[in-house]
C-alpha cells in the first residue's frame, strides 16, 4: 500500500481567487485622505505660528504623515488595483505615481506650503472617485 505524499497532504482543499488579498472592504482611499487632511492641517498651523519648538514639531508631524499618505497609497496601487484596473484607467499608473510624489520629498514630506498639501489631496480625490467606480462594477 502506498501512503500519501507529505504534498498531497498539505495541499489545500479548497481554492478561493479574488482581486485583492482579502475579500472586498478592507481597502480604501480615505486612509490617505485622512493622513494627508493632517498633513495640511499641519502645514496651516506651521504658517500661522513663528515658535522655533512648534514648527520643528509641526515639520516632524508633517514627514511622518506624508509617509503614512506614501504607504496607504502604495498598497492601494499594488495590492487593489488589477491589470483590469489599469486597462479601463489607462493614466491610474500615472496618477499614482505622481500622489505618492507629492507625499514625498518635492511635495508635503519637503515643504511646509498647504497648497502642496491640497494638491495632494486632490490627487488623492482622483484615485477616490476611480476607486470607488471600479467598486461599482
Amino acid at each position: 500500500m502506498r501512503l500519501p505524499s507529505l504534498r498531497a497532504l498539505v495541499r489545500p482543499k479548497l481554492e478561493a481567487s479574488a482581486h485583492c488579498d482579502l475579500p472586498c472592504g478592507v481597502y480604501d482611499p480615505a486612509q490617505a485622505r485622512i493622513e494627508a487632511e493632517s498633513v495640511k492641517a499641519v502645514q496651516e498651523k506651521y504658517q500661522a505660528n513663528e515658535d522655533p519648538e512648534f514648527r520643528t514639531r509641526a515639520i516632524l508631524i508633517a514627514e511622518q504623515r506624508s509617509e503614512l499618505v506614501k504607504h496607504h497609497l502604495w498598497v492601494l496601487w499594488t495590492d487593489y488595483f488589477k491589470p483590469p484596473h489599469f486597462e479601463k484607467y489607462p493614466h491610474l499608473h500615472d496618477l499614482f505615481n505622481r500622489a505618492t510624489k507629492a507625499a514625498g520629498a518635492a511635495g508635503t514630506k519637503g515643504s511646509m506650503d498647504p497648497a502642496k498639501g491640497q494638491a495632494l489631496l486632490d490627487l488623492i480625490a482622483e484615485i477616490d472617485k476611480i476607486f470607488w467606480e471600479t467598486k461599482q462594477g
